[in-house]
């Protein structure tokens, strides 16, 4: 006879523990605090003398979370139970719970990875641990499948992405990033709206994918019978509600953009963008130094201005760097700014000096662009906002005020990463019709990113859109940044994957 595997021996343990009145999948439990809030209220103890001193509270607790670790000791036993906050450790006697319920239930039918609400009072170990003298268990849901061993832990790091609720049980540090996700947008929500801006959203499924320089994924929209793009950005639907007077807005959503996956991106991302009236591009750098300052002091502490990333210390204490794109290109190719702009030999030589890919195929600005990517943005590793871009390649952003061959854009690189976009709006709305136009040369070039024609939005720009400044930032990469970790799939909850091979089934 074959020997049964851990999962039918436990679905058997679920089956008696119905026999013996407990529901394996219960409905509720009442619990009155968690781990953390015990740990953090009575801490730890520094010597004997506070122990002895020490006077734990008499009430009873009630705490409900996963059976982590067991040690059964004849008559007695230590676990461990983790919750969404912390782990606590506990002790029961078969003389607390019931002789019958301690040998029938506890010590035969709960395992490693069930779920359990307890109750009882405080005490400490010989050690000084905090411990929970628990005097009634309730088994809430049975674990079929065994987590990995304590020691082992999850390494896998395509397990720990396919099977993300595996990996935040095990894996303490993966519940900190997420934890520390949710409060870096809960903490932008908060500044945005203190200073009064207006949290909106616009449509994802869209006629026209425009926006960003993106290729788009393309959907049937089957009660209208007309394809439709999955949002590229939300930036013109954004500023159509700057048109329409709300002059302060802002919006945290998923933008899909049908491109490579790679440690810095994903096909689905969040990204942050926000708008304001009669502001420009210099009062969203200062804005974004002041963002980055509150978002420091709310997540690391007060007065916190530097951050340790991939070894290296990064200062955002006020005022960053700033430097041109045209400037600072020049300086690493030996080309004028007006070469770069319009010399389009050298250009193509520079770029085949310095191993573009495809070089022959791009565009004279896209060779500009990749150049800048390979030889500049590498080495921006301190907070530095990259300012003033070749209008080719900024359809969106208004002329810069003393040369109309830039445009008012800046770019906030940390790392060699791109954090944040910004602009003085384009609010001309014959201009942004040639730039539109211009972009649908590009595509029939051969540029499957360049932006489509949204006529609609060229419309409300003839009714008059105020001098407006526009910023993005991505959520993803800002998450990157603050939990330290180099590849994006560590800070998205459920990565994109390519689909899992089938497998038999694991008995172990």
């Amino acid at each position: 006879m074959a020997e049964k595997s851990i999962m039918e021996i436990r679905k058997e343990k679920a089956e008696k523990l119905k026999e013996e009145g407990f529901n394996p999948y219960a409905y509720r439990y009442e619990t009155n605090t968690t781990c953390k809030k015990i740990i953090e209220k009575l801490g730890k103890i520094k010597n004997e003398e506070e122990k002895e001193n020490e006077n734990l509270p008499e009430e009873n607790f009630s705490i409900a979370g996963r059976v982590v670790s067991m040690r059964v000791m004849g008559k007695a036993a230590f676990f461990h139970i983790q919750d969404s906050t912390e782990k606590i450790q506990c002790y029961t006697r078969r003389d607390d719970i019931g002789s019958e319920f301690y040998n029938k239930v506890f010590k035969k039918l709960i395992d490693i990875g069930d779920i359990v609400g307890v109750k009882g009072k405080l005490f400490r170990t010989r050690t000084g641990e905090l411990t929970l003298e628990v005097k009634e268990l309730t088994p809430l849901t049975k674990s079929l499948r065994p987590l990995p061993e304590k020691w082992h832990g999850l390494k896998d790091v395509e397990k720990r992405y396919r099977q993300r609720y595996l990996d935040l049980i095990v894996n303490p540090e993966a519940k900190e990033i997420f934890k520390t996700r949710s409060k870096l947008i809960q903490k932008t929500r908060d500044f945005l709206n203190n200073k009064g801006f207006m949290e909106v959203e616009t449509p994802i499924l869209q006629t026209v994918a425009s926006g960003a320089a993106a290729k788009p994924f393309t959907t049937h929209y089957n009660a209208l019978d007309i394809d439709v793009h999955l949002r590229i950005a939300p930036e013109l639907y954004l500023k159509r509600l700057i048109v329409g007077g709300l002059d302060k807005v802002y919006e945290i959503g998923r933008n899909f953009r049908n491109e490579g996956i790679s440690t810095r991106h994903n096909p689905e991302f969040t990204m942050l963008e926000w708008y304001m009236a009669y502001a420009d591009y210099y009062d969203l750098m200062e804005m974004t130094e002041e963002l980055f300052e509150y978002l420091l002091e709310e997540t690391k502490g007060k007065g916190i201005t530097e951050l340790e990333y991939q070894g290296e210390k990064l200062s955002f204490k006020r005022p960053w760097k700033r430097i041109s794109f045209l400037g600072e290109l020049s300086e690493k190719t030996g080309l004028t700014v007006n070469e770069l702009l319009h010399d389009k030999e050298k250009v193509l030589k520079a770029a085949k000096e310095f191993n573009v890919e495809n070089t022959e195929k791009l565009s004279h600005f896209k060779r500009v662009q990749e150049l800048f990517e390979i030889l500049v943005e590498p080495e921006l590793i301190q907070p530095t906002f990259v300012t003033d871009f070749p209008k080719a390649i900024s359809p969106l952003a208004k002329e810069k005020r003393d040369n109309p061959e830039l445009v008012e854009r800046f770019e906030l690189f940390v790392f060699g990463q791109e954090i944040a976009n910004a602009y003085s709006e384009l609010n001309n709305p014959e201009e942004q019709a040639r730039r539109f136009k211009q972009q649908l040369q590009e595509k029939a070039k051969g540029d499957d990113e360049a932006m489509a024609y949204d006529e609609d939005f060229v419309r409300a720009l003839e009714y008059g859109m105020p001098p407006t400044a526009g910023e993005g930032i991505g959520i993803d990469r800002l998450t990157m940044l603050f939990t330290d970790k180099d590849s994006i799939r560590e800070i998205l909850l459920f990565p994109q994957l390519k689909p899992e091979k089938k497998e038999e089934e694991d008995n172990e």
